[in-house]
């Protein structure tokens, strides 16, 4: 049997009516770009989150990059200031802070979670560091009310990354989109609540951020050829917007299915040389991927490649060893994102999944022995 890491085209043929029906009427009414369907994307996904607020962008990367901006341009951050980032994100979480003209502090995760903790901030906070952006990395919220308490305590803003936790909630039942001062998230088409192309979005409770950035998602316009502030070009495109409004329908749906599979593999995969993730199986995650680790990766690897069982390292390079930031973080060392880095690997885990696959790929890692 082969068994795809993930088949995009599959995923969404379950919505191929819907979306040349969403399509037509987009060729038929001829607007573009912030148009009704992003008014009414943003509307339905703020309610989804449960928030006042959302401003659609064209990335996830943006969305980061413009609350960051929206809060230099209120006065409450200022170039140069420093935010601490968790070591072991996406590069674009701390991309988004240096396109801000911000400094990156990066901290060690919980080893067990890969979320970074309050008591790990704490330890790091310095009259320089004016805020905290939080990744709920693989789809996991944790520890979000010591987190705000201290952000609170130490006026520091908390910024959520939010890019692969659509749907997620933390123990107090509060969505991802709603907990900290702001999130951002992503619409890559892989994501639990994908687009068809690049696509962001901000959620927020703050009236004046929200007015704020969508100002500068949109050349810092305040109406048409009157430019309030130095902005960009980062709107969430209308027919993404289209397409995302039939997916929400099911995100909470196959969300579920993703946390039944995932049910099945923390029960049914026993095998000594495979770590499996930590989850108390409750509603705070959405498992975007399913991320095991392994001590012997490359033949971990060479094993799933015989047997046809697709996989993505999420993440093989940690970004201060990343050419593009190796000199900002050269003298640092993040020994335990380094393990975690060597030792990391998902394997698939979607909607779309069928039994027997689920079943098969159980069964191929149950029987995988260890070689040193």
């Amino acid at each position: 049997m082969k068994v795809a890491f993930l088949n995009l085209q599959k995923l969404n043929k379950r919505f191929e009516t819907s979306f040349k029906s969403q399509f037509e009427t987009f060729l038929n009414k001829g607007h573009y770009i912030l148009g009704n369907k992003l008014v009414e994307f943003e509307r339905v996904f703020a309610k989804y989150c449960n928030v006042p607020y959302c401003i659609g962008t064209g990335n996830g990367l943006d969305a980061l990059t413009l609350i960051l901006k929206g809060y230099i341009t209120l006065g409450k951050l200022t170039p140069g200031d420093q935010i601490i980032v968790p070591a072991n994100t996406f590069i674009a979480t701390i991309l988004s802070v240096k396109q801000a003209g911000l400094i990156p502090v990066l901290i060690e995760p919980n080893e067990a979670t890969f979320i970074i903790t309050a008591k790990t901030v704490k330890q790091n906070i310095t009259p320089n560091i004016k805020a905290v952006i939080i990744t709920y990395l693989y789809g996991q919220i944790d520890g979000m009310d010591q987190m705000k308490k201290l952000c609170n305590q130490n006026n520091l803003l908390l910024i959520a990354d939010a890019a692969q936790a659509h749907g997620a909630k933390d123990q107090n039942n509060n969505l991802a989109g709603s907990i900290a001062d702001a999130a951002a998230f992503s619409f890559y088409p892989s994501k639990n609540l994908g687009a068809l192309g690049d696509g962001g979005a901000i959620t927020t409770a703050d009236s004046i951020l929200a007015n704020c950035v969508r100002k500068l998602r949109n050349y810092g316009t305040s109406k048409k050829y009157t430019n309030e502030f130095i902005g960009t070009n980062s709107r969430l495109d209308e027919i993404q917007a289209a397409f995302l409004i039939e997916k929400l329908k099911v995100l909470d749906i196959d969300n579920t299915k993703r946390r039944e599979i995932a049910s099945r593999y923390s029960n049914e995969i026993i095998n000594q040389n495979i770590k499996l993730p930590l989850w108390n199986n409750s509603n705070n995650h959405v498992f975007y991927v399913y991320a095991i680790r392994v001590k012997n990766r490359n033949h971990f690897c060479e094993y799933l490649n015989k047997n046809q069982i697709g996989y993505v390292i999420h993440y093989p390079i940690p970004p201060h060893k990343q050419k593009a930031l190796a000199n900002e973080f050269k003298n640092q060392s993040f020994p335990i994102t380094e393990k975690i880095s060597e030792e990391i690997i998902s394997i698939p885990l979607n909607p779309i999944l069928e039994v027997s696959e689920i079943d098969y790929i159980i069964q191929v890692l149950n029987n995988y022995t260890c070689s040193d």
